[in-house]
């Protein structure tokens, strides 16, 4: 693992994985400033405030409207890095960043809570492109090293989560007239991933194969190997570049209709729609409301979702050090049954706080636990297996796949989680309960140990 390898990685991940898993956390404590802010707007407009139903409505599309955002982002990639390269996408859309980061921090001074939900909108197609630092970084990669760095875009993901939730406390940002500064902070991180990005050489794949640039990937090789001879590694990038010349790319229809590759389909199907139907987004986007409604005094909620960032920070390390050494079965087969579990407790805690005062520490130690069990697998390798699970051909379709089955449904979960938890109470945490345990049980039955694998030797198993 060279220097360069490991701050280029560092660089994007830091401008793409953190700045999604702020976005996640962000809205979470300025909750009721952001609702008394569209209320207070509606009543000038029309002299009337909003019902307690319209203005979970609005709220809830604040939220949601970064997976719709992610979405559309998601679906570019492809288009746009095939035209501009990994580079000079990611600092196209930094530029979003900005922006949003102007919409949002002027809504509260125009009176515009439009400007919100754009903003809140331009995040989301930025974070769209999230998958592509993810694979950047899996293409640059040595094969021993593939799990350990497809890994550490989940630590920066958390990291945001954690950074949202200490900026968020009173004694910071986490006041009525800070809270259009607070979801403004995007612009930093943007700004300096802007500035150190063009530091670094292109992704030497990308050079090579699509820009036909071989003193270029030579170069850019030399640096994230830290080794002058990389001879080796250009000969196997080129039978790729001949392989590829003649292979035709499938279409998202085709790869659905393939039935050599039905099993690895499903399986992105799978990992993918279920890391967001685990009900991880209802608990980054929901902490505070989940926690006031366990019992927890409020003035104690800040400092207690930070404990739980502060633990999902070491879950994610704890997953990124141990995959090389576990294999990616393990922690994902670990990672949703801790949440099946602790999902379950979440319901009887609830269900019985009014008979034990004591039960709202359990759910405190459930959400903790649902968190450092999404980050320890959950969190990373569903994109490392659908770069893992295919081969050049299938990948790219495989990955649009993946992405907008991933997005639209955290828009989903976003979207209804605060009407679910009002018509279903204590229950509407069982929903995501079985699909946790479910998942769990399919990985177990169905997708193979990908470590220290090549792409035909997983295809090979799957057979």
């Amino acid at each position: 693992l060279t220097f360069p390898l490991l701050l280029v990685t560092f660089l994007v991940s830091f401008g793409s994985s953190m700045l999604y898993g702020y976005n996640l956390a962000v809205v979470n404590s300025p909750a009721v400033y952001i609702k008394a802010f569209y209320n207070s707007t509606w009543s000038r407009r029309y002299g009337h405030g909003l019902a307690p139903g319209p203005l979970t409505l609005l709220y809830s599309l604040t939220v949601s409207i970064f997976a719709l955002g992610g979405l559309v982002g998601s679906l570019l990639v492809g288009l746009l890095v095939e035209r501009y390269g990994r580079n000079g996408t990611l600092s196209r859309s930094t530029l979003l960043v900005l922006l949003a980061g102007g919409f949002m921090g002027f809504s509260q001074e125009l009176g515009s809570p439009e400007m919100v939900i754009i903003g809140r909108s331009i995040t989301g197609l930025h974070s769209g492109r999230c998958c592509l630092g993810c694979e950047a970084v899996h293409k640059i990669a040595p094969k021993n090293l593939r799990g350990f760095l497809g890994l550490v875009p989940s630590i920066f993901i958390c990291l945001g989560v954690f950074f949202a939730q200490v900026l968020g406390l009173p004694e910071l940002l986490g006041k009525d007239r800070f809270w259009p500064l607070f979801l403004s902070v995007v612009v930093v991180p943007a700004f300096l991933q802007l500035l150190l990005l063009h530091c670094f050489p292109e992704s030497p794949r990308y050079l090579l194969i699509e820009r036909n640039d071989i003193c270029g990937a030579t170069e850019a090789l030399r640096c994230f190997l830290g080794t002058p001879d990389v001879q080796d590694v250009i000969k196997e990038m080129k039978e790729e570049q001949e392989s590829l010349s003649s292979m035709e790319m499938v279409s998202i229809w085709q790869l659905l209709r393939d039935r050599s590759v039905r099993w690895q389909t499903l399986s992105v199907v799978v990992v993918n729609a279920s890391m967001q139907l685990s009900g991880i987004d209802a608990i980054w986007f929901y902490t505070n409301t989940i926690f006031e409604n366990s019992g927890i005094p409020v003035s104690q909620i800040p400092y207690t979702t930070v404990g739980t960032g502060a633990i999902e920070v070491v879950a994610g390390m704890i997953g990124c050090f141990t995959i090389e050494k576990l294999g990616r079965r393990p922690l994902i087969i670990t990672g949703f049954c801790i949440m099946g579990i602790c999902l379950a407790g979440i319901t009887i805690s609830l269900l019985l706080q009014t008979v034990l005062p004591w039960m709202c520490y359990v759910s405190v130690a459930c959400v903790v636990g649902i968190i450092a069990g999404f980050c320890m697998g959950p969190a990373g390798i569903p994109f490392l297996m659908t770069a893992e699970l295919f081969t050049q051909s299938h990948r790219p379709a495989a990955y649009i796949m993946g992405g907008s089955l991933n997005w639209l449904c955290n828009f989903t979960v976003g979207f209804i989680f605060p009407f679910l938890q009002r018509s279903a109470g204590a229950f509407c945490y069982l929903v995501f309960c079985a699909v946790c345990l479910l998942v769990a049980l399919y990985v177990y039955l169905v997708i193979p140990e990908t470590k220290n694998k090549t792409f035909m030797e997983i295809s090979r198993v799957f057979a």
